[in-house]
């Protein structure tokens, strides 16, 4: 059975929670604001609602949540960037009021909107301290939640302090804009970041950074991964929309990494990499796909969506065991509705997907009892 909840605004985001202890929580970031909804198999429900004022470019779900379903003293954190740039951190616990600590603004932070985010501190106890914003400035910026040292400006006389210490940002340039990033689901200093021209890079954000700043992207690359067809299509068609999505498969190892770019995705063996090339790539959407996600309980499994109302709100999902066979298509909503955003419900027993469709969020089952 499909659940359907309407947001009330377009629906820009949404971002499914992966911890163990809020698999049924799903974060929404519409027009002006981010709302937290629990899910359950037939039903969701709001449980807190952030109002940002601007339109929501990225969420990211960190470590320090709980659902109401696993826990009486429920509380949930996650992080949002706006369409003017700024960036906030959203908390909310059982017994208290949502609280909106914004961060990033001004000249500290991003200058281009902010296309993805993820927090990056493995499974260590770091978390929920550092999360990683990309954006069409050419920057990859790793914030730092809870910095030893304020840096922040003196409050003038009479004002009241500030409730906590600014974040603090550790840059690194690009040649290009960004646009997707995703930490390692085990370590606590990779991460993958695409730009808008087919090129993927294993990031060591821990490294020490180069003295050169415009090239510092060099200095922290490990590894960069190449679609040769996507490179080649990009730097032959300047006016095409890139949406480059890439990301780590969600098992321990993370020996995969995924990747849709235009019409075509693409797989790379991390522990064959082969000169950088993907081991293989198939055709998503002819009209060019637009995200990529693994199935965070069933690995083998990932789905490609498309921003192109052509053939109206359609997402694909694959099997790694037989990649090259045909997708199951599943057709969400007719034209001119599209697919905004899309990711993997973590919840145990047959995947479900939920994905943003004009104003409404939609949560399907992609498979049956058997």
């Amino acid at each position: 059975m499909d659940v359907r909840y309407s947001h009330g605004t377009e629906v820009h985001v949404v971002r499914a929670c992966y911890e163990d202890d809020a698999a049924d929580l799903i974060a929404v970031g519409g027009a002006h604001s981010v709302e937290v909804l629990l899910l359950t198999d037939t039903s969701c429900k709001t449980i807190a609602n952030f109002h940002i004022g601007s339109r929501i470019t990225a969420i990211a779900w960190s470590s320090r949540v709980s659902s109401p379903s696993s826990a009486d003293d429920w509380s949930i954190e996650l992080a949002a960037a706006g369409a003017d740039f700024s960036l906030y951190l959203l908390s909310k616990s059982a017994s208290g009021q949502e609280e909106i600590f914004p961060f990033g603004g001004g000249l500290s932070g991003h200058h281009g909107k902010v296309n993805d985010m993820t927090f990056c501190g493995g499974r260590s106890e770091d978390s929920s301290r550092y999360v990683a914003t990309v954006s069409d400035d050419k920057m990859l910026m790793v914030w730092d939640l809870h910095p030893s040292i304020d840096l922040t400006t003196p409050p003038s006389p009479g004002a009241s302090p500030p409730s906590r210490p600014q974040p603090t940002a550790y840059v690194i340039t690009f040649p290009h804009p960004l646009t997707s990033v995703n930490a390692h689901p085990s370590t606590s200093k990779e991460l993958l970041v695409a730009d808008c021209r087919g090129s993927i890079f294993l990031t060591d954000w821990r490294s020490d950074p180069d003295e050169n700043e415009q090239d510092s992207w060099r200095n922290s690359s490990v590894v960069e991964l190449l679609e040769p067809r996507a490179l080649a299509d990009s730097l032959a068609g300047p006016s095409t929309k890139w949406s480059g999505s890439v990301a780590w498969r969600r098992d321990p190892s993370a020996d995969f990494v995924g990747a849709a770019y235009g019409s075509r995705f693409a797989l790379w063996d991390m522990g064959n990499l082969a000169g950088g090339k993907p081991y293989v790539t198939g055709t998503s959407f002819a009209e060019g796909g637009s995200q990529f996600r693994w199935c965070p309980t069933y690995p083998d499994y990932f789905a490609v969506s498309t921003s192109s109302p052509a053939k109206g709100a359609v997402i694909h999902v694959h099997n790694v065991t037989y990649v090259h066979a045909q997708p199951t298509v599943f057709q969400i909503a007719p034209r001119p509705l599209y697919v905004r955003s899309f990711d993997f419900v973590a919840c145990r027993g047959i995947p479900r997907i939920v994905a943003a469709v004009g104003r409404e969020v939609i949560v399907f089952y992609i498979g049956v009892d058997s």
